[in-house]
């Protein structure tokens, strides 16, 4: 399948089952009459597929080590991309970050590591399934930073373009996404 035909597909299948009218509060705090729920497109075997295609082709040229963000919406991603990078001989390991450390075990905010691992001078891409003001992406950008790593770009799925540019702008970070909003409320 080429690119635009995956890229055609995919938008089919977020706006099938992901996206949708109706009032809802988004993580920012801001209330909108539309909505994209990435998670059934994530878990979904052909979604899944199809955003590890599209987002892998995106950042193959960015010289990756890590690929990771906030959970819930960036763990799918993750390991999808993980796992179609080894079988694309170009392994980009995995990670997350998680809202808050657990309070047993090992306490870790950022999981996926081995002992010894770190993520010190790594070149990092932050993933997220939805970007509104771009907040959660931050959290896992500042997280990544303080373990040592270079977050050289933040990637999303779904611009719905209320602020996370400039955000990231202001945090020195690039940022592209693989759709905008607007695209879906155009049909």
């Amino acid at each position: 399948m080429s690119k635009l035909a995956a890229r055609a597909r995919l938008f089919d299948i977020i706006h099938d089952r992901s996206f949708g009218y109706g009032e809802i509060t988004l993580a920012s705090g801001r209330k909108s009459n539309f909505y994209f729920n990435l998670k059934p497109t994530m878990c979904d075997p052909e979604g899944a597929a199809l955003l590890a295609e599209l987002t892998f082709d995106a950042l193959r040229e960015d010289r990756l080590d890590y690929v990771g963000g906030l959970e819930m919406g960036a763990v799918p991603l993750a390991g999808a991309i993980a796992q179609l990078s080894w079988l694309k001989n170009h392994p980009i390991a995995a990670f997350f970050v998680r809202k808050k450390p657990k309070e047993h075990g090992a306490r870790l905010g950022v999981e996926g590591l081995a002992r010894g691992e770190t993520l010190q001078g790594k070149r990092i891409v932050i993933v997220e399934d939805v970007t509104t003001t771009g907040g959660s992406a931050i959290k896992a950008l500042d997280a990544v930073r303080e373990a040592g790593g270079e977050v050289v770009l933040v990637y999303t799925m779904v611009d719905r373009e209320e602020g996370a540019a400039e955000n990231f702008a202001k945090a020195g970070v690039p940022f592209r996404s693989l759709y905008k909003a607007a695209e879906f409320l155009k049909i």
